[in-house]
């Protein structure tokens, strides 16, 4: 959701997500968030989205990778676990 704005192009991004697995955030996955906010000190209301991505990621078969804009608050999540690429 936040791609989709005027610019966007639109048939490239439905392509794009067409090609993804949709992963649902379940009971286990939100606590393992928690968690990761815990032992990085951070805070729900501004990281919770990181938070997730990075306790999904963690799930995910290894070696998992995540392309973010955000780089260091993955990196703080995750501790090193996955490959964070800044995009």
């Amino acid at each position: 959701m936040e791609v989709v704005h005027p610019r966007t192009n639109r048939p490239a991004l439905e392509w794009t997500l067409s090609r993804l697995v949709v992963e649902p955030v379940t009971e286990p996955i939100a606590r393992h968030a928690a968690a990761l906010l815990a032992d990085a000190g951070l805070h729900g209301h501004k990281h919770a989205i990181d938070a997730m991505l990075s306790a999904t990621a963690l799930a995910a078969p290894e070696p998992a990778t995540v392309l973010t804009s955000d780089p260091e608050d993955l990196t703080a999540l995750c501790g090193g676990r996955l490959t964070v690429i800044k995009v």
